[in-house]
């Protein structure tokens, strides 16, 4: 009878065996649901990027809002007949010149004109 105990145990495992660690076993399961949640959140995340840089992009084909932004804070231009003022916090170092502007005095209070 013990025999017998114990042969239908070891068949009981036998079966089991594949529920656990086969092809669809619970283990790969959960490993795989792991993977989908990282893609579905790396997506997302994709997705927000690629809506901002279509409304970038959409911004500087139809608006000249956008370009003129650019202009004034990436590249320092102003406006025809614009004063360009910059306030520097106390503790705070100017910024340095550019190479053309610490050349000539005149160029320093000068900016490029924005058409």
């Amino acid at each position: 009878m013990r025999l017998i105990t114990l042969a239908l145990a070891a068949l009981l495992l036998l079966i089991q065996l594949p529920l656990w660690i086969g092809k669809g076993g619970w283990l790969r399961v959960s490993d795989m649901e792991a993977q989908v949640a990282q893609a579905q959140k790396k997506n997302m995340e994709l997705k927000a990027r690629n809506a901002k840089l279509d409304s970038e992009v959409r911004d500087l084909k139809e608006g000249t809002g956008a370009v003129e932004e650019r202009a004034r804070f990436e590249l320092g231009m102003v406006k025809q007949n614009e004063i360009f003022v910059q306030i520097v916090g106390k503790g705070q170092a100017a910024p340095p010149l550019p190479a053309a502007a610490a050349t000539t005095p005149t160029a320093a209070t000068t900016k490029p004109n924005l058409d």
